[in-house]
């Protein structure tokens, strides 16, 4: 029953890894400051009434394109840094024990063991009662 929420934790956390490394960029082609075309992955094609550039440098068009690109760039995260921690030698024998003394601690006696019954009682001289009692008669 433990597993299953365990499954599910590392399938999300590997859903994080992969999209917080993606990048993708999104094109959008605005005609007369309407949203024409969007396009992610590729650059958007456009409407066909975007303005060439004249073919004589000398001949200049003072109107303004109506007609304009945009691109929104989500960039993903380029390295994945591993953190190490450095944990001297007295750390290491605390978690070792730590870790080994928690372990044993919730782990079951499988058979019930009686420490006397290897003991064998002292063989008795003489009965000790009847020397104290006293008897009226």
């Amino acid at each position: 029953m433990k597993q299953t929420p365990a499954k599910i934790l590392a399938f999300v956390m590997a859903f994080v890894v992969l999209f917080s490394t993606t990048s993708f960029a999104m094109h959008m082609h605005y005609c007369g400051g309407i949203l024409v075309e969007t396009a992610i992955f590729h650059k958007a094609k456009g409407c066909g009434m975007e303005k060439e550039k004249p073919a004589t440098e000398g001949c200049s068009i003072t109107n303004k394109n109506c007609c304009d690109d945009k691109q929104l760039a989500i960039e993903g995260q380029d390295e994945l840094q591993q953190q190490s921690a450095k944990i001297s030698f007295e750390q290491q024998v605390f978690i070792t024990s730590f870790v080994y003394t928690y372990i044993n601690l919730f782990e079951g006696i499988k058979n019930n063991v009686a420490s006397y019954e290897a003991y064998k009682p002292p063989l008795v001289i003489r009965q000790l009662y009847k020397i104290d009692e006293t008897y009226l008669i």
